[in-house]
């Protein structure tokens, strides 16, 4: 699939804009804070879509439109529990983790919350939550890099590794540059283009296919059940894809926005916002997946996530295909960029910071994290040097793996006073143990997908080591009051 010169310069533009969104970041970032959660400043919009367009990566562009496109509108149930999963953590987790969090002695990651809700002296809580997630970060990064490699390849007709040593650069610099006030402000921008994209494209080919009607007898013709959404149902499969939803508790990519808003009180305005952001843009990919398989009903696509990419190059104007085409790589980056931004955080506050005998300046740890974020970002480009690597299948973890490990204790911790320290270690570990022992079995009721398994694990356990050690509750239950009671 060959680009042409205009979609070429405005794919060429977009990638221009983010760096100067990093360069106007730079020059207004100054403390660690600023780096980390950008100085807790964010407005409501801003934090809206950086939750959006940074949680739907390139699976809202490609891999949502392809499974429509491939099964028919029954694949839309993961969309309805990542909505109703959104949701609650927007209305659970978001207003008492931006107070908790700012009162705990200004946490600045989930790792540092963690340690100071429970006064963790030892530090154990907080290494292991960071090791955690350095570790599922760097193989997520990986994953996405070779997915923005995919892209630079196809757009500019370039090998596999200049287009992954390309990608990565570009994501890398504005990120390095003006850390979380970058990814945020970037973010936005690329939150606004993947709207823009999943409202025209869809738009456009139901034009030329001859309206809504037309369209509806073309797929009827080829596969009358095409807009059941039952097709294939089974309450096991149900549930599996409702229970996506359970992963948003515990993104640490997603939580370290809700510390970053302004203030409690914008919480609701953002909510609104990013909901509404959130469900146009489902039913926009769904849409997508919809028309692109009446219009390749002649000539099946090799590749069904290439569905949203083939219909931009064929149909549009070859300017307004290259901002459609800069919108998928926005979705790549956006995920990409809060993760290497989350990983760099906690090796200088998690790490660094507890580990330094002596007490290192501001700007000293603003660039200690750029440095991270650079080690973090060569390895997983390493990694995916390797396109077929086995390893980054283990990003099949990340989601389930994040979500019971962190979910349960993220909420226990915010919900309930005498929830421990011994609680949240065991919530944590056998939340993780559970997805990844589940996800090697298969039959029956291991089909269930694991996050299910692993997040009544981790409430269970976290419940249950709470109350086998009872003297560790006085000092729990005292720092959730304070924290509780603090204006």
């Amino acid at each position: 699939m060959a680009f042409s010169l205009p979609t070429l310069i405005t794919f060429i533009s977009y990638l221009l804009t983010t760096l100067l969104i990093g360069y106007l970041a730079f020059k207004a970032t100054n403390t660690l804070s600023d780096y980390i959660l950008g100085g807790r400043q964010l407005g409501p919009a801003v934090t809206a879509l950086s939750v959006g367009a940074s949680d739907m990566s390139g699976w809202l562009l490609l891999g949502l439109p392809g499974a429509i496109y491939l099964s028919g509108v029954s694949e839309v149930w993961i969309g309805v529990g990542l909505v109703l999963g959104a949701w609650l953590n927007w209305l659970l987790v978001a207003p008492r983790l931006r107070h908790f969090s700012e009162h705990a002695d200004d946490a600045l990651t989930m790792p540092d919350f963690f340690a100071k809700r429970f006064d963790d002296k030892s530090n154990i809580l907080r290494f292991i939550s960071a090791l955690t997630i350095l570790v599922f970060f760097t193989f997520y990064v990986s994953s996405g890099l070779v997915g923005g490699a995919i892209l630079f390849e196809k757009v500019f007709a370039i090998d596999y590794q200049n287009a992954l040593l390309i990608g990565t650069v570009v994501i890398v610099s504005y990120t390095f540059l003006g850390g979380f006030l970058a990814v945020s402000w970037t973010d936005f921008f690329q939150g606004c283009l993947m709207l823009l994209a999943l409202v025209i494209l869809p738009v456009v080919t139901l034009n030329e296919l001859g309206g809504i009607a037309q369209t509806q007898q073309i797929l009827e013709q080829a596969d009358p059940h095409y807009a059941d959404f039952f097709k294939n149902f089974s309450w096991l499969g149900f549930f599996s894809l409702m229970a996506w939803g359970l992963g948003y508790f515990g993104q640490p990519h997603i939580l370290s926005r809700f510390m970053a808003i302004r203030s409690v009180a914008d919480i609701p305005k953002s909510r609104n916002i990013a909901m509404s952001w959130m469900v146009i843009s489902l039913i926009g990919a769904l849409a997508v997946g919809v028309v692109g398989m009446a219009y390749f009903i002649e000539a099946p696509l090799e590749n069904s996530e290439t569905v949203f990419i083939h219909l931009a190059h064929i149909l549009l104007n070859p300017w307004v295909a290259g901002i459609l085409i800069a919108a998928i790589l926005s979705a790549i980056m956006s995920t990409i960029d809060s993760q290497l931004l989350v990983c760099s955080s906690v090796i200088v506050e998690d790490f660094y910071k507890q580990l330094s005998k002596s007490k290192p300046s501001e700007k000293k740890l603003v660039w200690l994290s750029r440095l991270s974020l650079l080690l973090i970002a060569l390895l997983a480009a390493f990694i995916a040097t390797d396109p077929q690597s086995t390893v980054l299948g283990l990003v099949s973890y990340a989601w389930a793996g994040f979500g019971a490990a962190f979910g349960p204790t993220m909420l226990l911790a915010l919900f309930w006073s005498k929830f421990t320290r011994t609680g949240a270690l065991a919530a944590i570990i056998s939340g993780a143990l559970t997805v990844v022992v589940w996800k090697q079995l298969s039959g029956g009721l291991f089909d269930l997908y694991e996050i299910v398994p692993g997040f009544i694990s981790a409430l269970l356990s976290g419940y249950l080591f709470s109350l086998l050690f009872p003297e560790q509750t006085q000092g729990s239950e005292r720092v959730y009051r304070a924290l509780l009671e603090k204006k």
